[in-house]
């Protein structure tokens, strides 16, 4: 039995990932901002084989409530064994060039927010010297591409992040998991003109992410051909690829 926080636990992959654990009898602590939502995922768990799924509404941007969530989280579920952090929105770039106020709200959003929470979930499973932290991040943080950059740039800043925290945890016994994905077909890819032979399913997407969890790996592209692609964008040269319309 595993005792599981998944923070955006509405997420598409969050949801694929939850139903995978369910039922193994899972205790869940459920943590979005989006409060109705949050319940029918509970109960869809439980229904599932789920020995427990208590909910938490909480916006990842008021960084004076991540305390008393994990408070909550503490006194409902005890230790931890895994914690998948999967917050995020997809800002459009266009805004964001115009409007800083937006291009700092997304940024803090995708980065900043995510990493105030990172912090001190980190100690809690220090402290515990077991457990796994698998973090959400994204390919766009590999390369800074035009069409993508205010978003590419944050969960460059969260993978980077995700790094230094996999080296210091290790010492401690905790797995730290950085996840890649590339294209999902989730609802907040929905209307855009994405290379359909590139999009996975979010249960594709969540069979990668528990499968790495149990093997312990440290970074994950998720479908795996995206670890060719990105090592292919990463390689050209910038003088191209400032040319390039990516």
């Amino acid at each position: 039995m595993k005792n599981i926080l998944i923070v955006g636990a509405t997420s598409a992959i969050a949801i694929a990932c939850a139903r995978q654990w369910a039922p193994q009898g899972a205790r869940f602590f459920l943590v979005a901002r989006n409060s109705e939502r949050l319940e029918q995922v509970a109960a869809d768990l439980t229904a599932r084989g789920a020995q427990f799924a208590a909910c938490c509404q909480l916006d990842i941007d008021k960084l004076d409530q991540h305390a008393t969530m994990l408070q909550r989280c503490a006194s409902e579920l005890g230790t931890l064994d895994v914690v998948l952090v999967a917050p995020g929105t997809l800002p459009d770039q266009a805004a964001c060039q115009t409007d800083p106020a937006i291009a700092v709200r997304e940024f803090n959003t995708n980065a900043v927010s995510v990493i105030a929470l990172l912090t001190p979930i980190a100690n809690v499973l220090e402290a515990q010297k077991r457990g796994t932290l698998a973090v959400i991040s994204s390919v766009a943080g590999d390369r800074g591409r035009p069409s993508n950059y205010l978003y590419g740039s944050a969960k460059a800043a969260l993978t980077t992040f995700c790094e230094g925290l996999n080296a210091r945890l290790f010492k401690a016994g905790v797995h730290v998991l950085t996840i890649k994905p590339g294209f999902v077909a989730t609802p907040m890819t929905a209307g855009l003109p994405l290379p359909g032979p590139l999009v996975a399913t979010p249960d594709r997407v969540a069979a990668d992410i528990v499968r790495a969890i149990d093997k312990r790996k440290d970074v994950l592209y998720t479908p795996w051909f995206w670890s060719i692609i990105m090592l292919i964008i990463r390689s050209v040269p910038r003088l191209l690829f400032k040319r390039a319309s990516l």
